[in-house]
């Protein structure tokens, strides 16, 4: 491309964020069955009991508490992944010695988007935080655990304000860097993998969109398959640190695999696996062919 670094970052975030969208609005539903399931697991005998007692207990909206914040948390990753990893992308290549426009491996791209969610986590945790409580909140109020809840986005900001102050936002930062660096190396190596073997020696430019929804699908499989268990524990840190001061990582794996089994690191991975193909199918569709709109305009000037 012709144009500036900036330009390339621009076109890169704003991508990252129509991804971000896309990936929300087709996945959000499955996103709340998976976070309820992993925090009450004792509440839930699978998918669709958890589903039939979400819509009697809150109505069709209950299965889209939390989208707004979803959207920010999303939009906000995206950007910043997507721009990042087009850094990273030249970090590596600097590293091993390619020229500026070399094409990289597909394990080069797997590690650069491994380097780009350290950045990602940052902006994701406080959004993911306040939308993990609002997709919990009817949980949290009938077990007993919070006195009342909170149903709005700026309700759940300022309590969070109140009680933790601005660290508090950074509940289960650990968490998420642990699920986000290892598990997008798979995420992006999947999806690179998987259009590699579609592309079968052509450009993976030339992909066409079930191609690419299938490569982002597989993508995420390859992701949550490899860290459910630390994004469970990250939903319950964040969650459960809403009635007062919850145990870090380490503490909050031991008692879940003490009191609770193996098995409760895996509720709600059903969900997970079903929404991995439309919700990240629809975000590669959505990041790759916005990123080409965008460079084609640019080029053409």
């Amino acid at each position: 491309m012709k144009s500036n670094p900036a330009i390339q970052a621009a076109i890169d975030l704003t991508a990252g964020a129509a991804g971000g969208t896309a990936c929300v609005m087709t996945g959000q539903p499955f996103d709340t069955m998976k976070v309820k399931m992993q925090t009450f697991p004792n509440l839930y005998r699978g998918l669709v009991n958890c589903c039939i007692k979400t819509y009697t207990q809150v109505g069709f909206r209950g299965f889209y508490k939390g989208t707004t914040p979803a959207l920010i948390a999303n939009i906000a990753e995206n950007s910043v992944l997507f721009m990042c990893y087009g850094f990273c992308q030249q970090i590596v290549r600097k590293v091993v010695g390619l020229e500026k426009t070399s094409k990289l491996s597909d394990m080069q791209n797997a590690a650069a988007g491994s380097f780009a969610s350290a950045f990602a986590a940052l902006v994701l945790c406080p959004t993911e935080l306040v939308k993990c409580r609002l997709q919990t909140m009817y949980e949290m109020h009938t077990s007993g655990k919070i006195a009342e809840g909170q149903n709005t986005v700026w309700s759940v900001v300022k309590d969070i304000l109140r009680k933790d102050g601005p660290l508090g936002f950074f509940h289960g930062l650990s968490s998420t860097l642990l699920r986000e660096v290892p598990g997008y190396f798979l995420f992006f190596g999947g999806y690179e993998l998987s259009r590699s073997f579609f592309a079968s020696g052509r450009s993976k430019d030339e992909l066409g969109p079930i191609p690419l929804m299938l490569s982002g699908g597989f993508g995420g499989v390859c992701l949550w398959i490899a860290v459910y268990p630390v994004d469970c524990i990250k939903s319950r840190i964040q969650v459960l640190s809403m009635s007062g001061k919850q145990a870090g990582f380490v503490g909050t794996f031991a008692s879940v695999l003490k009191n609770e089994g193996i098995g409760a690191l895996y509720s709600g991975l059903k969900p997970t696996l079903i929404r991995a193909f439309p919700a990240n199918g629809a975000l590669f569709l959505a990041y790759e062919y916005s990123r080409k709109l965008m460079m084609s305009q640019f080029e053409a000037y």
